[in-house]
């Protein structure tokens, strides 16, 4: 039976709710990791993705942004979805997300078991890698060039694209329609 496999910028409370329980589920209860490691303070500085298989919450990634570089973080894949395509459509809409807001390069902390996996997407060891072990699990610090997106959103931009929502950016918003008002307030 085919899936009908997707993945979405989470960007409703409802939608923010399935991507940290599931982070939850597969973090706090299938890895044992404390609460105050798992939600460490940089969840509402960043974006968040959220998969689906047939309809049903089944993969999370969070993104956050440097100058500079793009750092890809906390993938969780339920365990009945792993052995399911949504890993790697979930990871490649992150990196389109991050082309697409003008990132070339990818940062990223791989567990040592999952290198192999994030090798597919062009993430290679880096050759500073400081030891890091944290939340009982050891990591190596990996690292991607990436291509330019031919259609990276920049201060030349067209200001409407510029605010609508994460990821919507070739869809007209609420913004769009409310420039269809005319202005009433000179000041």
């Amino acid at each position: 039976m085919a899936k009908d496999l997707k993945a979405v910028v989470a960007s409703t409370p409802d939608l923010i709710a399935k991507a940290f329980a599931l982070r939850a589920a597969v973090f706090m209860s299938e890895q044992n990791c404390p609460y105050e490691e798992e939600f460490d303070g940089n969840d509402f500085c960043a974006t968040h993705i959220l998969g689906f298989v047939n309809g049903q919450p089944a993969a999370a990634l969070r993104l956050r942004y440097f100058a500079g570089f793009a750092k890809m973080e906390r993938l969780a894949v339920l365990p009945k979805f792993r052995r399911t395509l949504i890993p790697k459509i979930i990871v490649e809409h992150g990196i389109e997300i991050i082309r697409r807001k003008g990132y070339r390069s990818l940062y990223g902390h791989a567990q040592k078991r999952l290198l192999k996996f994030w090798a597919r997407f062009g993430l290679k060891p880096m050759q500073k890698n400081f030891p890091l072990v944290f939340s009982d699990h050891e990591y190596i610090e990996v690292h991607a060039e990436l291509e330019p997106h031919p259609d990276a959103i920049t201060m030349m931009s067209d200001p409407y694209v510029i605010v609508r929502p994460e990821g919507q950016w070739d869809q007209p918003g609420v913004l769009d329609e409310s420039a269809e008002r005319p202005a009433t307030n000179p000041y």
